[in-house]
């Protein structure tokens, strides 16, 4: 069948791209039908805290996943340079998820714990002063803004529509407690928010400005924790290669 005859007839066109995307539809559908779930299961996953869930807000509102990814695919030279790749698990309780789809700048899956706190604050108000190539630019404002903590309970009660488990009932928080343990039970408690924000804050100084939360304590609060619940020592390199 010549080209030229296809795309004369509209008809004919149509027909062809419906099959084309049944086919690619069928092929990536049909093999979900076949293994009983998506997700790994790993332990050490959990909902952001409530200093690190306003530090992801800022993340997103200052546009940082346009130029960095969190997913490391599952490729050779992407374990070498950012670590093991990730998993659908530790993105179950991302809404919206942070996956991206370029790299301007490295990909911060594993970020956590990699730098200290220190540098992170001096690499977001001026990052060229620690990586010269850099060209992303600066943030001074983040250490100069108080954080607006009024509202992190509405947004914990807004995540926790979609089906995280922030608690707000104490059957609510007992599940957690089985789940999780009772430290990050009461970090997930609804009605302690404003309270676990700041004494967080209060204990871990992420900022390096005592007695004072600003957006920068929580943005790198929300770095610092990238990557860091799953343990991956206690898994074969096997473990998780049917979720590929």
């Amino acid at each position: 069948m010549r080209h030229e005859h296809i795309e004369t007839n509209s008809g004919l066109m149509i027909l062809l791209i419906l099959a084309v995307i049944s086919i690619g539809g069928l092929v990536e559908i049909v093999p979900l039908f076949y293994i009983n779930e998506t997700i790994e299961k790993v332990e050490g996953v959990r909902p952001n805290t409530p200093l690190e869930l306003r530090g992801r807000d800022i993340y997103i509102r200052e546009g940082c996943y346009l130029c960095h990814s969190q997913q490391i695919r599952p490729f050779r030279d992407e374990w070498l340079r950012y670590g093991h790749y990730s998993l659908a698990a530790e993105s179950q309780y991302d809404h919206p998820f942070q996956w991206g789809s370029k790299r301007t700048g490295p990909d911060l899956a594993r970020l956590g714990g990699k730098y200290s706190n220190q540098w992170h604050v001096q690499h977001l108000k001026a990052p060229r002063s620690v990586v010269p190539q850099s060209i992303m630019p600066n943030y001074p404002w983040l250490l100069a803004t108080n954080l607006d903590t009024s509202d992190v309970a509405d947004r914990m009660r807004a995540l926790r529509a979609t089906g995280v488990p922030y608690s707000l009932t104490q059957a609510e928080y007992d599940a957690n407690v089985k789940k999780f343990g009772q430290t990050v039970a009461n970090q997930l408690d609804i009605s302690q928010a404003q309270d676990n924000l700041l004494k967080e804050a209060r204990d871990q100084n992420f900022d390096g400005i005592p007695g004072q939360v600003t957006e920068m304590e929580a943005l790198v609060a929300y770095l610092q924790s990238l990557g860091t619940m799953v343990d991956f020592t206690q898994y074969n390199d096997d473990a998780f290669v049917k979720f590929r």
